[in-house]
């Protein structure tokens, strides 16, 4: 089985986020299964290339349709991390894809729009015809649309489509002229029944239409898929999803293993594993060392996260203050795209400068992420809403036990130590349900308290994580029937 999995990310080359972990587990895990797999991002300016090896053009010369005019692409090919990477990268004078960074830009809608057709282009120009093109959220939601509207009638009719979303709260609502951008007729297009928003009736949404065209559709977690079937957390595309609830389904991420192993992390001070859990004391010591915190027999509780409200950043705010009042010590790694986001937090990082038991670091630093799930006792999510979460996975798999909100892919991967029917050795961090300040210390409270009282108990709860399988075997089996169903 031939398989192309096109995104905006893929990690470790363009990473921005999750999405970029997702398509570099699933086509690791794909291609160890002997499926043959390939990755199609855009060539970005800011791509790694020191991760890229063999990197060397490929196939024939590209022009893809721009309005009324064609762009050249150059395309080149290459091996990450045991992947197959095709990189495609305009020569326009936009330079849609030569500024510095992923996401972020004002025209990305029109951006990800070329980069939809000119995967599509390349993959026609060079013969190539994968079974399952496997799709991304809105970045690369158009993609069948233009499959099933234009290159059908250009004798492209063996791929099957899967559309993955990652997070409705990014849906790709554009003005009609995103469409004829791509060829792709507004009045035709424009309908309920198409890609008309559910909520302007004078925009487009991308995301939409990747879930009527696809044949499967798939999000990262059960509990996920239940609650944008059937709450606001739908974003407005219930409807649309209850329609396609046929071809619907929930599959939970998984984390890779080799990136994310404390016995051979090559980024901590010290490796260690159930049966060395002491040395895990190494790390917290390296790391109070690096931050400027006190050496005292102190929790350290820790948050790793983009900084924004979805990651529930009002008790973020709250927990840095509550943790060192309670009598642990608070570590928070983000970063913000939102200025007014960041300017909060570097006020609070100003508030907290020279605490002893509280440190932030604002940005995005791959190796302190490392250090700090190795040296933490416990990980905060309190989320908004959350898809999947690959943090909760990571805490567990480093000994850090977990207190998230019970939403998404949390309330999926997290059994509360205290509350549910789980059996002891299965119960692996601590729940809330409210998104409230009094939420997040209840569970809060009930973590630090076994820290302090009963260490045996908590040890156990390291343990218990620690030893639940969040790899991307099951996952990946999952993916592979549901390709397998698409192609009947």
């Amino acid at each position: 089985m031939q398989i192309t999995m096109v995104a905006a990310e893929c990690a470790p080359i363009a990473k921005a986020g999750g999405l970029g972990d997702f398509v570099h587990g699933l086509a690791r895990g794909l291609a160890a299964r002997g499926r043959q797999v390939q990755v199609i991002v855009p060539r970005y300016d800011c791509l790694r290339l020191d991760c890229v090896s063999n990197l060397q053009p490929v196939g024939p010369e590209l022009w893809v349709p721009y309005y009324d005019e064609r762009i050249r692409c150059d395309v080149q090919c290459g091996q990450a991390d045991g992947i197959r990477v095709i990189l495609i990268g305009p020569s326009s004078a936009q330079g849609f894809f030569d500024r510095g960074v992923i996401y972020g830009e004002p025209d990305d809608l029109e951006r990800f729009a070329f980069f939809s057709r000119a995967l599509l282009e390349y993959l026609h120009r060079a013969g190539e015809r994968p079974d399952v093109i496997h799709c991304n959220d809105w970045h690369t939601a158009l993609v069948p649309v233009l499959v099933r509207e234009v290159y059908t009638g250009l004798g492209v009719t063996r791929p099957r489509l899967c559309t993955t979303l990652h997070n409705l709260g990014y849906q790709g609502v554009a003005g009609a002229s995103v469409l004829r951008q791509v060829g792709l007729d507004p009045e035709r297009m424009m309908t309920p029944d198409r890609l008309l928003d559910p909520h302007q009736p004078t925009a487009v949404n991308l995301l939409k239409g990747g879930i009527l065209y696809s044949d499967s559709v798939t999000t990262v977690s059960p509990s996920y898929a239940r609650e944008i079937l059937g709450t606001e957390v739908g974003m407005g595309l219930q409807e649309t999803l209850r329609a396609c609830e046929h071809k619907f389904a929930g599959v939970l991420n998984g984390i890779d293993y080799d990136t994310w192993n404390p016995q051979s992390d090559p980024k901590i001070a010290r490796g260690f594993w159930v049966d060395s859990l002491p040395n895990k004391a190494v790390n917290k010591m390296e790391l109070r060392r690096r931050l400027g915190l006190s050496e005292v027999r102190k929790p350290i509780a820790a948050v790793v996260s983009r900084l924004d409200q979805q990651k529930g950043m009002d008790l973020m705010v709250h927990a840095m203050r509550r943790v060192p009042m309670s009598g642990g010590q608070a570590v928070l790694l983000g970063a913000a795209q939102d200025p007014e986001i960041d300017a909060r937090f570097r006020v609070l990082q100003g508030e907290m400068k020279g605490n002893p038991d509280c440190h932030l670091e604002l940005g995005y630093d791959e190796e302190l992420a490392h250090q700090i799930y190795a040296a933490a006792d416990l990980v905060l999510i309190p989320s908004l809403y959350e898809p999947c979460g690959l943090t909760q996975m990571i805490a567990m798999r480093y000994g850090a036990v977990p207190v998230a909100r019970r939403v998404g892919g949390l309330a999926d991967t997290v059994f509360d130590a205290n509350y549910g029917d789980k059996a002891f050795e299965e119960r692996n961090g601590y729940l809330f349900d409210h998104y409230t300040q009094a939420g997040l210390d209840s569970a809060l409270d009930r973590a630090l308290w076994l820290w302090f009282r009963y260490p045996e108990y908590f040890r156990q709860l390291r343990i218990n994580g620690m030893r639940t399988d969040h790899s991307w075997d099951r996952s990946v089996q999952q993916y592979l029937d549901l390709y397998d169903r698409i192609r009947r």
